[in-house]
């Protein structure tokens, strides 16, 4: 898989062609991706991408201290040595303003794309609780299930809390359990009983099924997009 780093604009060459042969190249593994319902991890990747060119163009600074250095003296009797940034003028700069410009609609076009794939995905599905639910429901089991098949996948989930610059935020980590087979026989209630007697770690474990009547590329697609929603509904709960 293709993909570009945190400081792509600045490394290597910062020629305008070379940059846009880099940018094209993996914008063509992105919309092929996209056209096979797979999300994740490029979805993510654009947008950190795009944030950061508009952070760059924004502030100079920022650019400038992006750029590596080179030593150009030594200073034995106090054990320095003097570091001139390799940017060479405004010729280098009107370069990278090029690239930033020409790269900004492509990331948002595709941001675009990947969002509305996403919120397709996200109307077709839907969650709901599995028996009794306990008071505390940041941990348990998420059942999930789509396209017409009855195999089930089973994750155990941790939801926590951690500070952000403004506000807190919620988190969410899962472990693949297991595959069940779903049947008139086998429901989830069946399903959450027997986790609860052969994992025996929560008495009576939050459990959510999240089903959808498509078929979604798991890892790249029906995960992520289980896991925000999943989050989203603990957080109603509570």
């Amino acid at each position: 898989m293709k993909k570009l780093t945190k400081n792509w604009i600045t490394e290597k060459y910062v020629d305008f062609e070379y940059k846009k042969y880099v940018l094209l190249a993996y914008l063509q593994e992105v919309n092929e991706s996209f056209d096979s319902n797979c999300l994740y991890p490029h979805l993510g990747d654009l947008i950190t991408h795009y944030k950061n060119l508009v952070s760059l163009k924004e502030n100079k600074t920022s650019l400038y201290n992006k750029f590596p250095a080179k030593i150009t003296s030594a200073d034995f009797n106090n054990f320095k040595l003097v570091y001139e940034k390799i940017l060479e003028d405004d010729k280098v700069m009107k370069e990278i303003e090029s690239i930033i410009d020409f790269s900004l609609p492509h990331f948002e076009h595709y941001m675009i794309e990947g969002k509305n794939i996403y919120d397709f995905f996200e109307s077709n599905i839907n969650i709901f609780p599995i028996g009794v639910m306990p008071l505390h429901r940041n941990e348990g089991y998420l059942l999930l299930k789509g396209g017409d098949g009855n195999n089930t996948m089973v994750y155990q989930f941790h939801i926590s809390l951690f500070g952000g610059p403004t506000e807190n935020l919620k988190g969410i980590s899962t472990e693949f359990i297991c595959d069940y087979e779903t049947s008139i026989t086998n429901t989830y209630e069946g399903i959450k009983q027997k986790l609860i007697e052969e994992i025996d770690v929560l008495p009576n474990p939050a459990t959510y099924a999240i089903e959808s009547d498509l078929s979604i590329p798991v890892k790249e697609t029906f995960l992520p997009l289980a896991k925000r929603s999943l989050v989203k509904c603990v957080s109603s709960d509570n």
